[in-house]
C-alpha cells in the first residue's frame, strides 16, 4: 500500500505543530489528528524543542493529508505555496475568514490570508474557477472586482461578472 501524499508544514518549536494541527482540524468536516511522533531523549537544538515534544503530527483537513513538523528553527512560508479552501457559499467564506482572523491571522487581497503561524490560505468561492473560465469580458469583470476585495463577496463577484447567483 502506498502512503498518502501529504503536505508538510514546518513549525519552529515544540508546541506549534500540535496547536496548528488542532486549529486546522477544527475548520472543516472530515478532519482529524492521526499519529503524533515525539522527540526522543537525544541531543536537540537548545530551547526550540525538548524530549517528549511533538516532532511530527499527522492530520487530515477535509480528507487531505498533512504533516506538522516541529523543526526547531524558523522557516518562513512563501506566497508561492498556499492551501485553497473552496467554499460552497458566502456563509462558509464568512465563517472561515472569521475563524482565521480571530485566531491571529491577517487578511490579504483576493481571498488570501495568512494564519498566525505564517501559513498562506486562499478562501474562495467553489464556483470561482468555473466563472473564470468563461468569455474574456466576464473574466475581466470578475477579476477586476476580485482585486478590490480582501474577503471574497459572492454577491459582488456574480453581479460584476453578470452571472446568475450560485
Amino acid at each position: 500500500m502506498t502512503p498518502d501524499l501529504a503536505t508538510c508544514l514546518w513549525f519552529e518549536n515544540g508546541t506549534e505543530a500540535m496547536a496548528a494541527a488542532r486549529f486546522y482540524t477544527g475548520l472543516l468536516p472530515d478532519s482529524g489528528i492521526g499519529t503524533v511522533t515525539r522527540y526522543p531523549d537525544i541531543a536537540l537544538p537548545e530551547g526550540a524543542v525538548s524530549a517528549g515534544d511533538p516532532m511530527v503530527v499527522s492530520f487530515r483537513i477535509a480528507g487531505r493529508a498533512f504533516l506538522a513538523l516541529n523543526g526547531g528553527m524558523k522557516q518562513p512560508y512563501h506566497y508561492s505555496q498556499s492551501t485553497v479552501i473552496p467554499c460552497a457559499d458566502q456563509a462558509e467564506i464568512d465563517r472561515l475568514w472569521a475563524v482565521f482572523i480571530d485566531a491571529g491571522g491577517q487578511g490579504g487581497q483576493c481571498g488570501w490570508l495568512t494564519d498566525r503561524w505564517g501559513v498562506h490560505w486562499q478562501i474562495t468561492p467553489a464556483a470561482l474557477q468555473g466563472w473564470a473560465s468563461g468569455p474574456p469580458a466576464r473574466v475581466k469583470a470578475l477579476m477586476e472586482e476580485m482585486m478590490t476585495m480582501s474577503k471574497p463577496d459572492i454577491a459582488r463577484l456574480t453581479a460584476a461578472a453578470g452571472l446568475t447567483r450560485v
